[in-house]
């Protein structure tokens, strides 16, 4: 086994890319048209944030920048470092630059620099001092200065695919600096390994390691990468941008009506220590955001599996939540309460409240009868099919049309009823009276 591992760095380390052609992925970015590829290649990179999860070469790309380009290469981390290392550093690009040699200055995780830390470096970057690239999983535009952030180009780095993963791992098996043919990884192992980083490059290669140690002299399979794994911990930031993703995608899951998308979203935040609460209150505006009365059962569905979580508790409750989510992702589909309601604020906005008809208003006592209120108002309950077709709206907009119902589901039945209603209103031919039904009468 001493000779598969070469020294005592971590095998991640070993295989550092040292061109920008042995990076892997982004290719927006670093392709033959990418933006960073092309700055490289004049000679000409501004200061950058490198914004995305663990793993995706925030690090790797700094440190190319500065190769690249024959800059000299400065590293911070925000969370060691203080105010009087950044202005030492500064004093170091001053000399630097003197001497007609530019610094890169790369600083991770920068959104966990201070106020004045961050404010620091305006001047700096400002004026060419130092070419700044700072590191973040955070999103920089709400966690780093914005005075900041607009004096650098901001790069979002998205995960590794499964088939970057595994060009890692097959270049790290053959590659002197990495396990140098010295170990045989099954095919099947390999893509276990690419299938378990979740696009993190450095969770790939240390379990790449990790599983030839276990192996010992054998073969590394399926098993071994599992057992050297030991259960992959899940990268959720509850306060953070997985937070906001991953409730995202499973709202969308269950509003395009993937049922199995849904499951694998909510599993993603139950494993990640999201509040369940929080995912059975959003299952509960979808249900009427996204299914409305295409299904007024999913409404009860999700406030029911609510409840259910309230007195079940975890894990038992995982299950309540995935009978809502289930029901949710597969029920027909509607936005037309949800577009009305925003229709309607959106006309009070926009013009004020107009005040309710005389025949509408309150009507209770003798001072407001006597100033004309409940004047000429007809109740529909002694009207033919107990609908009189009078419009309730203000004065001036009974042509003002908020709901529209689509013709899914039960919706379907009340859009013909609509429909009914609103021609009977303008008096068409032959709506004197409403269509025989007994929901119609039983209305009210």
């Amino acid at each position: 086994m001493e000779q598969t591992l070469k020294g005592t760095r971590p095998l991640a380390a070993r295989m550092r890319p040292a061109s920008l052609d042995e990076v892997a992925g982004h290719a927006d970015h670093l392709g033959p048209e990418g933006f960073l590829r092309r700055a490289i290649a004049d000679d000409d990179v501004p200061s950058l944030i490198l914004y995305g999860p663990p793993g995706t070469g925030k690090t790797t790309l700094a440190r190319v920048v500065a190769t690249s380009t024959r800059a000299e290469f400065e590293e911070l981390s925000a969370v060691s470092a203080g105010l009087a290392d950044v202005r030492a550093v500064m004093q170091r690009a001053r000399d630097r630059l003197a001497a007609g040699t530019r610094t890169v200055l790369f600083i991770d995780e920068i959104h966990r620099f201070t106020k004045s830390q961050q404010d620091a470096l305006l001047p700096a970057v400002e004026d060419g001092l130092v070419v700044l690239i700072g590191a973040t999983t955070e999103n920089p535009y709400y966690e780093v200065n914005a005075a900041l952030v607009s004096r650098m180009r901001v790069l979002q780095l998205e995960s590794l695919s499964p088939e970057d993963i595994l060009g890692l791992v097959e270049r790290a098996m053959a590659d002197e600096r990495g396990l140098g043919g010295t170990v045989t990884v099954e095919p099947e192992a390999r893509e276990v390994i690419a299938r378990m980083a979740g696009g993190d490059a450095r969770y790939a290669l240390n379990l790449l390691e990790a599983s030839a140690g276990l192996a010992g002299d054998g073969p590394v399979t399926p098993a071994v990468v599992e057992r050297a794994a030991g259960g992959r911990a899940v990268v959720y930031d509850k306060d953070g941008d997985q937070h906001y993703n991953v409730i995202s995608a499973f709202i969308k899951s269950l509003r395009g009506s993937d049922p199995d998308a849904a499951l694998y979203w909510m599993a993603v935040m139950l494993e990640g220590g999201e509040d369940p609460k929080f995912i059975a209150r959003r299952m509960i505006v979808a249900a009427s955001e996204d299914i409305g009365n295409a299904d007024p059962r999913a409404l009860e569905v999700a406030v029911a599996a609510a409840r259910a979580l309230e007195f079940v508790g975890l894990p038992e409750a995982r299950i309540n939540l995935a009978q809502a989510a289930t029901y949710l992702a597969l029920a027909p589909k509607s936005d037309a309460a949800y577009r009305g309601i925003d229709a309607a604020i959106a006309q009070v906005q926009g013009e004020g409240a107009r005040v309710p008809p005389i025949a509408l208003r309150d009507a209770s006592s003798t001072n407001r009868r006597n100033l004309g209120h409940g004047e000429g108002y007809v109740n529909p309950h002694g009207a033919p099919g107990r609908v009189t077709g009078e419009s309730c709206m203000p004065d001036g907009l009974e042509d003002l049309r908020l709901y529209e119902p689509g013709g899914v589901g039960p919706e379907g039945e009340l859009a013909a009823r609509l429909a009914a209603l609103r021609a009977r209103a303008r008096g068409a031919a032959g709506f004197d009276t409403m269509p025989p039904s007994g929901d119609v009468e039983d209305d009210g």
